[in-house]
């Protein structure tokens, strides 16, 4: 449902939701209704939710989150996010770097104690590139040969550069080399499925009392808008490791009633660490506070299909210029985010940051040659530019919306209409074209530059601004093919330059982690792709004045 911004009233909601921290009986209810503390079962905060928890089809984060504690792909992350086993517990790589031998852990098994093989990876794999899936991730691996052509309908799904020799091995061959196979494979998007449950239920096998997962939890329950209820798999491999009989992810949008919750010992992570109250934190949480660098670019997108930002880099280049990225960072957001001049994050592997080239100009400058391009481009404060900027409800994301709009209208006289809508609702407008200027962000599926590159590629399913330039898809395509390291960043670093001088889109600022964390969750940790597994994680005795604060 849209609707406009009422800022004022929500600030005095999320004050009232803040103001006291007694326990009163609702408090006690809603506990109750989430989940004890006192019981086995973490409660983490999953932000809006999942949109959906088909392995192939998920395209959100907070699904991803979800479905890393049920599936385990191939491979998986550590604790630092580099590669490491999964259900694969080794593999091998050819000289030429085109051909990965995985070889599978006997001991794997499904949810309902059937063994793991190697066909249920090729059949989930064929099925991610399928056409008749419809998986906005399908082109995550279109390194794998003859991926992009069955993608496209050329060639039919059983070409694809996957093989299955025998239960214990997984073979798959490339188009080019890709050192980032191993961390890709991690991926939810890669993750198998169970071939006698999506043969019986087709769509529906993803459904709590269907599901069939091979993760360290299964899917018991999921009520959209409020939770997903996960219990403990006693039929993993390593089932003896987890500390955990359950895991209830809260689906709370708004950042102030999570920390309320988070305060009232109704949950135990919080997905996000609200600004308004960042002070607060840091003077009474300090100790429950995580804050760590992350692979994640939030950005304000144009749809570049419509007037008036299509075919029109000069107008679109004159509202990126006069964004104050630096005065955000400090005054809205501030809690150790990077202002953005470039895509590719800070931190990335093996790979330098290219920025927009007014980066370092004096900001006069830059209002400047801005003013000069809003007024080639046709509009001036007698004919000012009307847009719509429409963007998913959240303090943070209202609050940008403000301080950007307020700095269009003071360089250029642009009138801006915001319009805040529930985040499934935008991204259904986005693919239906029916935005002009939209907010949205992309976190590395892997540590390496390509899945940032990959994303503004003409032909990916998830390019939302839907950039198209053949020059960027042939720099992409180069670096794919290419062996030598250095050379391959260098194609990187080459396209990221060019796709920026085009603007098809504005990168506001880089991400950081931020989590509260209470003092009774053992076994936390943080990186760089903020991927921790609750397989990992467990629960300690509260300490005895937690539940007055």
């Amino acid at each position: 449902m849209q609707r406009r911004l009422r800022a004022a009233t929500a600030l005095a909601v999320a004050i009232s939701l803040l103001s006291g921290c007694s326990r009163t009986p609702e408090a006690e209810r809603l506990q109750g209704a989430a989940g004890s503390t006192d019981s086995n079962t973490l409660l983490l905060g999953n932000g809006p939710g999942p949109d959906s928890l088909d392995p192939q089809k998920a395209r959100v984060s907070e699904a991803h989150e979800v479905l890393r504690d049920l599936y385990e792909c191939l491979t998986s992350l550590d604790k630092q996010a580099a590669p490491a086993p999964g259900v694969a517990t080794s593999w091998d790589t050819s000289a030429d770097g085109r051909t990965y031998t995985f070889h599978l852990r006997p001991q794997a098994r499904w949810s309902n104690g059937d063994r793991v093989v190697a066909a249920d990876f090729l059949v989930a794999l064929r099925r991610l590139v399928d056409p008749a899936t419809a998986s906005q991730y399908a082109q995550v691996i279109d390194v794998v040969a003859n991926a992009r052509a069955i993608i496209a309908g050329k060639e039919p799904v059983e070409a694809l550069g996957v093989a299955a020799p025998d239960d214990a091995t997984v073979v798959i061959t490339l188009a080019g080399p890709a050192p980032y196979l191993p961390g890709l494979l991690s991926h939810p998007s890669t993750c198998p499925v169970h071939r006698p449950t999506l043969a019986r239920y087709g769509a529906d096998f993803a459904r709590p009392g269907i599901m069939v997962s091979n993760g360290a939890f299964v899917l018991k329950e999921w009520v959209p808008g409020s939770y997903v209820l996960a219990t403990r798999n006693h039929n993993y491999w390593n089932d003896r490791a987890t500390h955990l009989d359950a895991v209830k992810y809260l689906q709370i949008a708004d950042e102030n009633a999570e920390l309320t919750r988070y305060r009232a010992d109704q949950l135990q992570v919080t997905a996000v660490v609200p600004r308004g109250q960042f002070d607060w934190i840091k003077a009474h949480l300090a100790q429950e506070l995580h804050i760590a660098p992350q692979l994640n670019t939030y950005y304000y997108g144009f749809n570049l299909e419509r007037a008036p930002f299509r075919d029109n880099p000069r107008l679109r280049r004159a509202l990126s210029l006069v964004i104050d990225r630096e005065k955000l960072a400090a005054r809205v957001l501030r809690v150790g985010e990077l202002p953005a001049y470039g895509w590719v994050p800070p931190g990335t592997h093996d790979y330098t940051p290219q920025s927009f080239d007014y980066r370092d100009l004096p900001l006069p400058q830059k209002l400047a040659e801005a003013r000069q391009l809003y007024a080639a481009a046709g509009y001036s404060p007698q004919h000012p530019l009307a847009i719509e900027l429409r963007y998913n409800d959240g303090e943070i994301h209202t609050k940008l919306a403000l301080a950007v709009a307020s700095m269009w209208k003071e360089a250029l006289g642009v009138e801006t209409r915001l319009v805040a809508v529930e985040f499934k609702s935008l991204l259904q407008d986005i693919d239906r074209g029916d935005v002009q200027i939209f907010r949205s962000s992309w976190v590395g599926d892997y540590n390496d530059a390509y899945t940032f590159a990959q994303y503004l590629k003409s032909d990916f399913g998830i390019n939302l601004p839907r950039y198209k330039n053949p020059s960027y898809d042939k720099l992409l395509g180069q670096a794919a093919a290419e062996v030598n390291v250095a050379t391959r960043r260098a194609l990187l670093e080459q396209a990221e330059r060019l796709m920026l001088a085009d603007h098809p889109l504005m990168p506001l600022y880089f991400y950081v982690n931020k989590h509260l964390v209470k003092p009774n969750v053992t076994g936390w940790y943080d990186n760089v792709m903020n991927v921790v597994y609750s397989k990992d994680l467990g629960l300690a005795p509260p300490p005895p004045d937690s539940r007055s604060r």
